[in-house]
């Protein structure tokens, strides 16, 4: 698959506040934006690691402590490496902030302006 040098890959969660802010300061990174739609779009474990080295971070490190189904029905378990990434195939809604990935650098837009450590 043939990418323009300058496409950035945004994976992210539409109805998310954060999401819709950080996509739009994407358009302005570059002219030509991938969105991926986690809802929508399978992504694989193999995706996923993909994403995780490029971040430098574990699977567990993506997801949002906070959601109701995460308190529910993860917290308190222990899970290994693999464990966490079925989880993240399996709930992508869980992912806590979008991520956006431009050539060989990635961040976790915790906030949405973090998009710009991309430029």
């Amino acid at each position: 698959m043939k990418m323009h040098p300058n496409e950035l890959f945004f994976y992210y969660i539409p109805s998310h506040t954060i999401d819709k802010q950080a996509r739009a300061y994407a358009r302005s990174v570059s002219r030509y934006v991938n969105e991926i739609n986690i809802e929508k779009e399978h992504i694989t474990t193999t995706g996923w690691r993909t994403i995780l080295d490029k971040l430098h971070l574990r699977p567990k490190d993506l997801l949002n402590r906070a959601h109701p189904e995460y308190q529910s029905q993860i917290a308190g378990k222990t899970w290994d490496d693999e464990s966490w990434l079925h989880i993240l195939v399996k709930h992508p809604y869980l992912l806590k902030a979008p991520i956006a990935i431009k050539r060989d650098k990635a961040v976790l837009c915790i906030n949405p302006g973090e998009i710009f450590k991309l430029n």
